[in-house]
């Protein structure tokens, strides 16, 4: 009776840890899809550099672009590092206002006048994004955005924008599409006493300065 008792208990002990083990591997199955501190730490955004900090410079544009921003969906801040999926589409949209906009007369002498002063040097040679008749000269997703907004403007705001209007804006999503490089800019620009507008940072007419 002894021997049957001891047996019994020994029983009852490996029953309890057997239980004990279960109840444990249960819990783990329950948070295995669930991210440690350390892994949500780590899964953190890292902020792009901020080549502004590096000279004291506020030029990258921020918010909703007046008018047309919120008529087209966009804001300056979809153009980011940190959203590479939300850039490339608002670039594309952009882009898209291109091939679906037509100019003639009057409209088409004013977006060559406009669009024949940006270029796109940073990720091609084009001397604008335009040559003289008008027509497409650089084929990079950033022109096609920066020919887009130019249309759109002259097309629907033609009274809203004077010319040096929208060649500021075209010159502001060009800092958003190279910050470092236009960043690099202003600096030297800063330097030479040169005021930092859109049009100064971004068009032709100092295209060549830094080099």
């Amino acid at each position: 009776m002894e021997n049957f008792e001891r047996l019994a208990v020994a029983l009852l002990l490996v029953a309890l840890i057997v239980m004990g083990f279960n109840e444990f591997q249960i819990s783990r199955l329950k948070t295995a899809d669930k991210p440690t501190g350390k892994a949500v730490a780590e899964s953190k955004p890292v902020p792009a550099k901020n080549t502004n900090a590096n000279f004291g410079l506020e030029v990258i544009p921020k918010g909703i672009p007046k008018i047309y921003g919120k008529e087209l969906g966009v804001s300056y801040d979809d153009v980011s590092s940190l959203n590479q999926q939300k850039a490339d589409s608002t670039i594309s949209r952009l882009g898209t206002l291109d091939q679906q906009i037509s100019l003639t007369g009057k409209e088409l002498e004013r977006y060559i006048a406009i669009a024949g002063q940006i270029s796109c040097e940073y990720c091609c040679g084009a001397e604008s994004i335009i040559s003289s008749d008008g027509k497409a000269a650089c084929g990079c997703n950033h022109s096609f955005a920066m020919r887009g907004i130019a249309k759109y403007l002259i097309k629907n705001h033609p009274n809203e924008y004077t010319n040096d209007q929208i060649l500021e804006e075209l010159g502001k999503w060009k800092t958003l599409f190279f910050p470092e490089q236009i960043a690099k800019k202003a600096q030297i620009l800063k330097a030479k006493g040169i005021e930092l507008n859109y049009i100064n940072l971004a068009s032709n007419k100092y295209r060549n300065i830094g080099s």
